[in-house]
């Protein structure tokens, strides 16, 4: 709690900053605020706009590869990009890219106080206009792109897409990569719900990508109401497996002899696939060679995303926390070779469908490692291990009704931070064991720096 009003702290550190933009906001405890008016009238008074191709990416899971193919494709190809994603794993400073390099600190502080000037300059003093940190971000990246004159633009979409901040620039290229259940306090309760406000992004006359094979009717339908150009997966454009190679295919032909990208994972051919998409329907803007592609789907690299780390036991890393987004990771894990056992090292906040997530995973570990997450939001072991419980009961009671009479439960621990539970999950792991780390950002953020973010 502040004592007196908020001073921008210019001239102060990024952590100064972050700080200040964390607070800003009467809705700071949230750090959610929906709705494009405040951040639109902050960009005009910036007189923020671009006059180069801008990709912007959305959708419940899938959103993180896509862009990083996008980057990775376009730099190949020679173009100078500006990449915005979140939220970030380690720095603040992974969210805002120039050409594959993460902005420091004093650009990005410079950055801010270009916003702080906005908004000052948005409004007045008895009515001053208040910015969320995402919408600070977001504007703060618009800014670092526009004077490094970049070539291409990418945005990651935040949440939803009709009310995100990233919606007040319009697409050239507007992209969902798919729709599941999440964020339904804000989104909806169903996918049609969330289909609709994930096609905000969708313009008219303007190239709409859709990655998801059952797009909900009422992302059609918005497609369709704004005359939007919509290409689906499956119908418009794809992809076929190939011994070792795969090809893409979409009105301009087939092409093949692709290497698998270095993004791993089951689902990666669809996100490559969505991105080349992507790419053909602004070639005569941004053309890309094959030679480009082909270098582009080598080099993509996206810590935390199925990330599989070297050594035994095995240990994987996923940011997954929602139930589609777990059943991507149950694939992909069930696409590995044999291990005798696997242990789940497990963080999560409190909004996520817990308990859908442990259904998509219950069968394919045998210990369990509940870890707190730190925060307001973040949901203790304790409250973890409750939500899991009665999951492994079904799933253990299904065993026996159908015949296995030595089906237990799976031993469940609880600890204070995922540091710690990745520890007691190394002592317990044999080394020709398995181990996976996922449920949320911080999860994998904690186990990425050993514990330095248990306390924030």
């Amino acid at each position: 709690m502040t004592s007196g009003p908020l001073t921008a702290p210019h001239g102060g550190s990024l952590a100064q900053w972050l700080a200040y933009i964390e607070q800003a906001h009467p809705a700071a405890t949230a750090g959610i605020a929906m709705g494009l008016e405040r951040v639109e009238a902050v960009r005009r008074a910036m007189n923020l706009q671009f006059n180069v191709p801008v990709f912007t990416v959305g959708g419940t899971n899938g959103k993180g590869s896509t862009c990083i193919f996008l980057e990775a494709m376009l730099r190949a190809a020679g173009y100078r990009t500006g990449l915005y994603t979140s939220p970030h794993l380690l720095r603040y400073n992974e969210r805002v890219r120039i050409h594959g390099i993460d902005q420091d600190d004093d650009a990005l502080c410079e950055a801010f106080a270009a916003v702080e000037a906005g908004r000052l300059a948005a409004g007045s003093d008895a009515n001053a206009v208040t910015l969320t940190y995402f919408e600070y971000g977001t504007l703060a990246a618009a800014w670092l792109f526009r004077q490094a004159e970049v070539e291409a633009v990418i945005l990651e979409v935040g949440l939803g897409g009709r009310l995100d901040a990233v919606n007040v620039f319009d697409a050239d290229c507007a992209i969902v990569t798919s729709i599941g259940i999440d964020h339904v306090d804000y989104l909806g309760p169903t996918r049609e719900h969330i289909g609709f406000e994930k096609a905000g992004i969708f313009r008219a006359g303007v190239p709409a990508i859709c990655g998801d094979s059952e797009p909900p009717a009422r992302l059609l339908q918005q497609a369709e109401a704004v005359g939007a150009t919509l290409l689906l997966i499956g119908r418009d454009f794809g992809y076929q497996k190939q011994d070792r190679q795969w090809l893409f295919w979409d009105a301009h032909g087939r092409r093949g002899g692709l290497a698998h990208p270095a993004l791993r994972g089951t689902r990666q051919l669809v996100n490559a696939s969505v991105a080349l998409a992507a790419l053909g329907t602004l070639h005569d803007r941004l053309p890309v060679s094959m030679q480009a592609v082909r270098e582009g789907l080598m080099h993509a690299e996206l810590r935390g995303r199925f990330q599989v780390l070297p050594g035994r036991p095995v240990m994987v890393l996923d940011v997954a926390h929602n139930p589609h987004a777990a059943a991507v990771l149950e694939d992909n894990l069930s696409a590995m070779g044999f291990h005798p056992d696997s242990h789940a090292v497990v963080g999560m906040m409190q909004d996520k469908d817990m308990q859908g997530v442990f259904r998509a995973l219950a069968k394919r570990f045998s210990v369990w490692y509940c870890a707190s997450l730190p925060g307001p939001r973040g949901a203790s072991a304790a409250q973890l291990a409750e939500q899991l419980q009665p999951v492994l009961l079904e799933l253990r009671d299904r065993a026996i009704a159908s015949g296995d009479k030595s089906a237990v439960l799976p031993p469940v621990f609880c600890h204070d931070n995922p540091s710690a539970a990745l520890r007691a999950a190394k002592e317990r792991a044999g080394q020709d064991d398995r181990i996976c780390v996922f449920g949320s950002f911080l999860t994998v953020a904690d186990v990425l720096t050993g514990g330095e973010c248990a306390g924030g």
